[in-house]
């Protein structure tokens, strides 16, 4: 089993993996993005024994994986990345999150009210806000209006994605949703 956390690894899921929320326990789990916390690119895949065995030998074995990320091995993003899972423990982060990851929870319920919300999703610090309307310019629509409060986001297609900083606060959550409140208003 593979786990692709490359976007919901490092506390993105509300836990340090969202593979932990599920009781999974993969036998690849790929890394990235938070690694770093996203100040630098770097990418990571992790095997239990059993698969990293698989390709123990010597070269004349013809066992070896080759295999290497695009941003794997860069000594300054992995000095990054060591000094971020640092913060994770000197900072409690997974546990100082869990009130926004509740407003975030809230706001989301309470969009839905909106005729245009088709539905909404979330997990962690991780949401997407879907609009009803097929147009798929009106999300792009909601993120533009949305920047005249000084909040960016980014549609896709007419999904509003909501991913705010591991670090924000409540107050940061309300700031979000009152400006995507604001672009769903003129949309």
């Amino acid at each position: 089993l593979i786990a692709d956390e490359v976007a919901t690894g490092f506390g993105r899921a509300g836990a340090m993996f969202a593979c932990e929320r599920e009781s999974v326990v993969p036998d690849i789990l790929c890394l990235g993005k938070g690694l770093t916390g996203g100040y630098l690119p770097l990418s990571a895949t992790i095997a239990n024994t059993r698969i990293w065995e698989a390709f123990l030998g010597t070269t004349d074995d013809k066992k070896a994986l080759y295999h290497g990320h695009t941003f794997g091995g860069n000594p300054l993003a992995a000095a990054v990345a060591l000094a971020n899972i640092g913060l994770f423990e000197s900072e409690n982060l997974l546990e100082a999150m869990q009130p926004t990851i509740a407003r975030m929870a809230e706001r989301m319920v309470a969009i839905k009210k909106y005729a245009m919300v088709k539905t909404t999703r979330s997990i962690g610090l991780m949401g997407g806000i879907e609009i009803c309307v097929d147009d798929h310019q009106t999300g792009a629509a909601v993120c533009k209006r949305a920047r005249q409060r000084n909040v960016l986001l980014r549609p896709l297609g007419n999904v509003v994605v909501v991913m705010p900083p591991l670090v924000a606060k409540p107050n940061d959550i309300d700031l979000i949703f009152d400006a995507v409140t604001f672009g769903l208003d003129a949309a």
